[in-house]
């Protein structure tokens, strides 16, 4: 435990988080702010829990006012189950808390708020990465990243034209916009890592699937290539892939 929670420099405080406190101080609304952060932490915590008890290595946590965003140092190729479990692990831990503060309406109201809002199926928040996960249980990686980025636009723009007029709401959806846009920008560092990783380290997959295209490529899979009724090994397709 000790491993993984003393990283130095584990957390990070994004400056819209500051922006956000600032506006909630000339605006009186200091406390809320404070109740909202309790939350975020609380919320954080599970998805810390959960990265223990698989012995992910922790990069960073980056605290953001609507959330937290708990970055890790594996490789893409992680078991499915692993991933949902520490993404859930986040809500479930406020919904604990929701239970055990059923008398403090104020505080339950912001962590239903949080935990409604965090299971939206837009990137970075859980709910993409949930609905990421079941896409990866089906299809294969590169497509399930390309239509978690679509999810993330239909899903936001719903969100932006049901809202009302809001600061504090319209900056954190500006940023949300940003992000996916990142996001996008990194499809094919993605893929390619996700290649190079499967070419690097030859682990064993309980699945077997033939394909015929590099881009049909799933999570937890291993993959036998027919290409003009010829079938060639996962490690030959990438390792052809990277010496061009």
């Amino acid at each position: 435990m000790v491993k993984y929670l003393t990283t130095k420099n584990i957390f990070k405080i994004h400056p819209l988080f500051y922006l956000t406190a600032f506006i909630c101080v000339i605006t009186a609304n200091f406390k809320n702010f404070i109740i909202f952060s309790s939350i975020i932490i609380v919320h954080e915590l599970g998805h810390i829990i959960g990265a223990i008890i698989f012995k992910w290595k922790i990069d960073k946590v980056i605290l953001l006012p609507f959330g937290g965003i708990t970055i890790f140092q594996e490789n893409i190729d992680k078991s499915l189950k692993e991933e949902f479990i520490i993404a859930i692990l986040g809500p479930l831990l406020q919904l604990v808390f929701y239970f055990l503060y059923s008398g403090n309406s104020i505080f339950n109201q912001y962590n239903l708020i949080i935990l409604l809002f965090n299971l939206l199926p837009i990137y970075p928040l859980d709910g993409s990465k949930i609905v990421n996960i079941l896409f990866n249980e089906f299809i294969s990686f590169k497509r399930s990243h390309i239509l978690t980025i679509i999810t993330s636009f239909i899903t936001l723009s719903v969100v932006i034209l049901s809202v009302k007029y809001n600061l504090l709401l319209y900056l954190i959806l500006l940023f949300i916009v940003l992000e996916i846009i990142k996001e996008i920008n990194k499809h094919n560092y993605y893929f390619n890592r996700f290649l190079l990783e499967r070419y690097l380290y030859n682990n064993e997959y309980s699945k077997n699937k033939i394909i015929d295209n590099i881009k049909k490529m799933k999570k937890q899979t291993k993959h036998i290539f027919k290409i003009n009724n010829k079938y060639f090994t996962e490690r030959e397709i990438i390792r052809n892939l990277f010496d061009k």
